[in-house]
């Protein structure tokens, strides 16, 4: 082969390459500072149009004979390469996370179906054993019987809850180990955004749950008693929590402390709001239950029935309440993720899950603590 025959393949062979090197440091590019808003889609995207193009040079690069040329410019595809084969494993860790989950899911949906089962043939028991219910009829005791029903609803996001709080240990322990190891922002946004939807799936859960028993809901009693004592609507107050976060996210610039301080003076004008709403609610309830008669042991079925019925409008103004305490707290999060930087926004899901972890601890250590005899 002469000369201008060498330089004519080799002009080639660059050519074919050149879309790699480009493709390849704009991957590079999405690990710098300089990008913070790239989405993970947009890597993954970029995963399969080089696994694609990668695919294609490798099958014409085994035509060509080898020489030092074709070796130095192996170099950014087997980096590449390796780039993609780490992808391909943690897509398939993700894979196998997501079936033990989901059969975890059906395991415990199998458990469900026989604690009601079981529960049922309780009732049933009770039931016949002669347990009754006194309902006051002019002023003589009717005897009903008592029949306790199981709320599956319920039941179901107990069970639910308590994957979410295991779910949310692990993410903790993700943003720890991220944080310590000053990974890159676009790995600490994929951590962060997914901290950030597993609180949405709590409010979706919740949402639920409000529609099964919305007194058990903003009552609280799926949480320790520790956390019932910082107790609103179903929650916590998000005012409070900035509060708590506050001092985690330091050092603010000057604009980020402004603007903290505005969502938070929003959010306590919101809860205000919602306080006096509730607290309204709850006068109207008692008002209702007082009606006629109190003191001389008469509770007509005609007096209950008015009751249900009034009770039934507060409770579609309660639930009104429990979704719109969730959705500040919905904003609350997205207004903070879009204050802080990416780092501060880790730093901040980290204080806040640990702060929940220690509330729940402190409910443990006290049910637990030793007990002076009466």
């Amino acid at each position: 082969m002469n000369s201008a025959s060498a330089q004519f393949v080799m002009s080639r062979r660059m050519n074919m390459y050149e879309p790699l090197h480009q493709i390849s440091s704009w991957v590079d590019s999405f690990r710098d500072d300089a990008f913070p808003n790239v989405s993970p889609s947009t890597i993954v995207e970029v995963n399969e149009r080089l696994d694609s193009l990668s695919e294609d040079t490798s099958s014409h690069g085994a035509q060509a004979p080898s020489n030092k040329y074709d070796q130095e410019e192996s170099k950014p595809i087997d980096k590449i390469q390796r780039r993609l084969a780490q992808n391909r494993e943690a897509a398939r860790k993700s894979r196998l996370r997501k079936k033990a989950y989901i059969q975890q899911l059906e395991l415990s949906r199998s458990k469900l179906m026989q604690m009601e089962q079981e529960l049922e043939r309780v009732r049933q028991q009770k039931s016949l054993n002669g347990l009754f219910q006194g309902t006051y009829v002019g002023g003589g005791v009717e005897q009903l019987p008592f029949s306790p029903s199981v709320n599956s609803g319920i039941v179901a996001f107990e069970m639910e809850y308590g994957h979410w709080i295991e779910e949310q240990n692990k993410q903790i322990c993700e943003l720890r180990n991220a944080l310590n190891a000053n990974v890159s922002d676009v790995e600490l946004r994929i951590l962060v955004d997914s901290g950030m939807k597993h609180y949405f799936d709590l409010f979706q859960l919740k949402g639920s749950a409000a529609k099964a028993d919305v007194f058990y809901l903003i009552s609280g009693m799926w949480k320790t008693s520790t956390e019932r004592f910082f107790l609103w609507i179903g929650g916590s107050r998000p005012s409070e929590l900035l509060k708590v976060l506050g001092p985690q996210l330091d050092p603010l610039t000057d604009q980020q402390v402004v603007d903290v301080y505005n969502l938070k003076q929003s959010c306590e004008q919101a809860e205000e709001a919602l306080s006096q709403g509730m607290e309204k609610l709850q006068q109207t309830l008692g008002e209702t239950i007082a009606t006629d008669h109190l003191g001389e042991g008469i509770y007509t079925s005609e007096m209950a029935n008015n009751a249900i019925e009034k009770l039934e409008v507060l409770v579609s103004f309660i639930n009104q309440a429990s979704i719109l305490a969730d959705h500040l707290r919905k904003e609350t999060l997205l207004q903070m993720h879009r204050i802080l930087t990416m780092r501060q926004a880790a730093r901040g899901l980290l204080a806040l899950g640990e702060y929940f972890q220690r509330l729940r601890a402190l409910s443990s250590l006290w049910g637990s603590r030793p007990r002076q005899p009466a």
